[in-house]
């Protein structure tokens, strides 16, 4: 089978484990094997499609597809806000985490990186992929990064659907103070930011572990990033 083919359909595959999460078959699946068996599960076919993805990845020939030589520099200039948005959204306790609802009823639920975003982490993996696959330029790692792009942009949209249908109000009045894209709450005027809620560590710790990949980049991804 052609290598190129091998990507798509590890691609393919990836992108339908994640979406199951949207579709009816969650909640045949949950009811089947109760919500702990359906994350064990989802996420073992999860990381295997992961896998398989990168294997297909590193296997796949090069296609140039553009060359723009500032592109290049792309990352770097993006990746300390991605691991910022990447920590905080790590650290961060947020309601649209499964079995995390009950933080919606807090007196004010949207606080700290959830004043930018209620998606950090989907935004940070979106700015990963994003920029990296604008640097490489490439067909191969347009289907790689674009992936995962496609999959954190709709991520957001589809969680937010799926958390307004099953908790009405609560859901609510958390969307009303916050946004899915960076700031919108902020510019419109519904919330306000503050960078001591987000935490000065937790900013430190996203720009260290840039500087941590970005040290170890050649050496852990066969790639020099600059």
């Amino acid at each position: 089978m052609n290598p190129m083919t091998k990507l798509f359909i590890a691609a393919a595959a990836f992108l339908a484990a994640h979406y199951v999460s949207s579709t009816p078959l969650r909640a045949r699946l949950v009811g089947a094997l109760g919500t702990n068996g359906y994350l064990v599960l989802y996420s073992a076919i999860a990381f295997a499609t992961l896998g398989g993805m990168v294997w297909a990845y590193y296997r796949a020939p090069f296609v140039g597809l553009w060359h723009v030589p500032a592109l290049r520099y792309a990352p770097l200039a993006v990746m300390p806000i991605a691991m910022v948005l990447i920590v905080c959204g790590l650290l961060t306790r947020n309601p649209t985490l499964v079995g995390a609802e009950r933080l919606l009823r807090t007196d004010e639920p949207a606080r700290g990186i959830l004043r930018v975003t209620r998606h950090p982490l989907m935004w940070g993996i979106a700015l990963w992929a994003g920029s990296h696959l604008l640097a490489r330029g490439d067909a191969a790692s347009a289907v790689f990064f674009g992936s995962f792009l496609v999959l954190a942009l709709t991520g957001t949209i589809l969680i937010d659907r799926r958390k307004r249908a099953a908790l009405g109000a609560d859901w609510q009045r958390f969307a009303s103070a916050t946004s899915n894209v960076p700031f919108a709450a902020i510019a419109a005027g519904g919330n306000r930011f503050s960078a001591s809620e987000v935490g000065w560590g937790r900013f430190l710790a996203g720009l260290a572990l840039y500087a941590l990949v970005l040290w170890l980049h050649p050496a852990l991804f066969g790639a020099r990033p600059y």
